[in-house]
């Protein structure tokens, strides 16, 4: 049913279907209007052609928020994949006029990368592609769908392509660091695994896990920390290591910026840890495309990987 309504609307406006997407996105007329640039009474007029068209309310009162109908529900994820690729038709995949390609585009990480990546990238895209639109998703379980329908745009991860559909190359590779605050009474400490293990420990997991590959490699010598705090993210670590006498293990390069501005020391970490790779992936119909080709060199070139790398 979405194909026909679809290709209907397409051919009279695609902005309703942009319009569409965003309102089923945002959940909110208002929100859709500033997201959209529109007064909020001409993104009142544009729902009401929607549902004029579509025969369905798309958006309906709960309390005092709005929440989406079955039908809304069900189209939009083919929905958003199909504005994006007529965003793509309709604006041609130059390099040579990204100052004038209007796309959004969706990537998926951790939070130590975003970290690292959404100021670069927005300075980039400040200065060569302003209409270029990111969004930056929290990293997943462990799931390709939402690269295959068309979610996510872009997944940076320590998982490579995992199927014949999905492309993916290597960004980065960084070493975990052992992290404590500026003159810390035991920074000496970290110099020896034993000295290392004795001290406090934050960890860091999304999934709230007690034990990660520091804890492995601390075993293979004979060795247990204390880890007195679980954090699902690096950005929240940072204060606490800042503000204690906590340790953490993080990424030294992709976080040294942030580790500065914290005032926290670095020493390396005094048991064997592999590197952490970080790789690129995306699904294979953006292969070809421009943008989506230069958003990868960008990202690739932020991370340290050479641009154009396959």
């Amino acid at each position: 049913m979405l194909d026909i309504v679809a290709i209907t609307m397409l051919h009279s406006d695609l902005n309703l279907l942009r319009a569409l997407d965003v309102l089923i996105e945002e959940r909110s007329v208002g929100a859709a209007a500033r997201r959209l640039h529109l007064s909020q009474p001409a993104m009142s007029r544009t729902l009401g052609r929607l549902r004029r068209a579509t025969g369905d309310e798309i958006l309906v009162r709960a309390g005092r928020t709005m929440t989406l109908t079955p039908y809304a529900r069900a189209v939009r994820e083919e929905l958003h994949a199909l504005v994006h690729r007529a965003e793509s038709v309709l604006q041609p995949a130059s390099v040579s006029d990204l100052r004038a390609v209007e796309r959004t585009y969706t990537l998926q990480c951790n939070d130590a990368l975003a970290s690292t990546l959404a100021p670069r990238l927005a300075r980039v895209l400040a200065r060569e592609a302003p209409m270029l639109r990111l969004r930056f998703l929290a990293e997943p379980g462990s799931t390709s769908d939402d690269l295959r329908r068309g979610r996510v745009d872009l997944r940076v991860s320590s998982d490579p392509a995992e199927s014949a559909d999905l492309r993916s190359t290597t960004v980065a590779h960084d070493r975990l660091v052992a992290v404590v605050r500026d003159g810390h009474p035991h920074v000496d400490a970290l110099l020896s695994p034993d000295g290392f293990a004795g001290l406090r420990h934050v960890l860091v997991s999304r999934r709230g896990r007690v034990r990660d590959r520091v804890d492995d490699a601390l075993e293979a010598v004979g060795l247990r920390r204390t880890v007195s705090l679980t954090v699902p993210t690096a950005a929240l670590a940072m204060p606490v290591v800042a503000t204690s006498e906590l340790v953490v293990a993080l990424p030294g390069r992709l976080l040294a910026d942030e580790m500065a501005t914290y005032g926290l020391t670095t020493r390396p970490l005094p048991v064997e840890v592999p590197a952490v790779p970080a790789f690129l992936v995306w699904h294979q119909r953006n292969t070809s495309d421009a943008v989506h080709g230069w958003l990868r060199d960008q990202i690739r070139g932020l991370l340290g990987a050479p641009a154009g790398t396959a």
